[in-house]
């Protein structure tokens, strides 16, 4: 058994307490093994010695949140209570990095490149921003971790994410499951970023209440997507109507980042990328930022740098490959006929 008695000093007990101690019964629900009390301004815990400690920490960074921001709100308990911690959002470190967010057991996400910062400085002076680059390079993550910073600012009320359920050589229709089952392997990297980022009993309540969403891009149609954060992942495979209509779908007071590989469209062979064409048509659009990524952000097994500059030295080659035969096929052609010199200058 372990007994600890802390005296408050210099802080307004009701704001610490909470109306009725809504607060302080809020620390109690989350140690029902610690007796706490409280007598004027002292609180007295009693229990267990590890729960007990851990208890008297929590209190202690109540204490420490009213005396720095001068409030002290019950949701900020909460989040506290869950894992989270609630005092900096975004930090500054020693070696200029930022901090984007704080994740679960309090794992600084931060973003870790060149690039990567752009990504962050575009979110942050432009309401629509594209962010395209190769596998690897912390798009979806830096994307998720934005749109989590944006929702505990609460500068939204809520986080979108979606993405084209298109295969990779395989076929819906041939998995187990219902619709949700069958479309859910394809959003799971926007659930491993959210993973990272929540506890889970938490991550679990804002997926219950629909303050985080997950959903193919098909649901967005016809909705009106306002006060939330909303990411579009592997947009390469959106077609150009797809595209479209979620950008469409934007409100006033929304945010979006658009993430994509240009180089790995699954779309069949008569379909156009929209991604492609989206970054051709919006770059002079006020509010809208085109950020690229490239091997160099890479932040994946050290390899997988080293293997897209192998499949991006292939494709050069093969790009100087079919010009050299095509060059070669017309001087072929002009060869045979000349006369195909003289209606090519006319």
């Amino acid at each position: 058994m372990s007994e600890i008695t802390l005296t408050i000093e210099d802080l307004d007990l009701l704001e610490l307490f909470g109306e009725n101690n809504v607060k302080l019964n809020l620390l109690r629900k989350a140690y029902p093994d610690v007796n706490i009390t409280a007598r004027g301004n002292s609180l007295k815990l009693s229990g267990d010695k590890n729960k007990t400690q851990e208890a008297k920490g929590k209190f202690e960074q109540m204490m420490r949140m009213l005396r720095e921001h001068r409030k002290l709100e019950v949701q900020t308990v909460e989040d506290m209570l869950s894992g989270e911690n609630p005092f900096e959002v975004r930090l500054p470190d020693h070696n200029g990095n930022t901090t984007i967010v704080i994740g679960r057991d309090g794992k600084p996400i931060k973003a870790k490149t060149f690039n990567q910062k752009k990504l962050v400085e575009a979110v942050e002076n432009n309401d629509v921003v594209f962010a395209v680059g190769p596998a690897g390079t912390g798009k979806t993550y830096t994307a998720v971790a934005l749109a989590v910073r944006a929702l505990k600012n609460r500068t939204v009320k809520k986080i979108i994410l979606t993405r084209p359920a298109v295969e990779a050589g395989e076929n819906l229709g041939f998995l187990p499951g219902d619709l949700k089952e069958k479309v859910d392997p394809y959003l799971r990297p926007l659930y491993d970023a959210l993973d990272d980022l929540f506890p889970a009993e938490k991550l679990a309540f804002f997926m219950e209440n629909r303050t985080i969403e997950v959903a193919p891009l098909a649901y967005m149609r016809g909705r009106t997507l306002d006060n939330a954060f909303i990411i579009l992942d592997e947009a390469q495979n959106a077609t150009t109507l797809q595209l479209k209509m979620f950008l469409t779908r934007l409100g006033p007071s929304a945010q979006a980042i658009i993430t994509g590989d240009l180089s790995q469209i699954d779309l069949p062979h008569n379909q156009k990328s929209g991604l492609r064409q989206a970054i051709e048509l919006f770059g002079g659009i006020g509010g809208i930022a085109i950020t690229h990524l490239t091997t160099e952000d890479v932040v994946r097994h050290r390899l997988v740098k080293e293997i897209l500059r192998a499949y991006e030295k292939h494709d050069q080659a093969e790009q100087l490959r079919r010009e050299a035969y095509k060059k070669a096929k017309d001087e072929a052609a002009l060869l045979l006929n000349p006369r195909l010199a003289d209606s090519d200058g006319e």
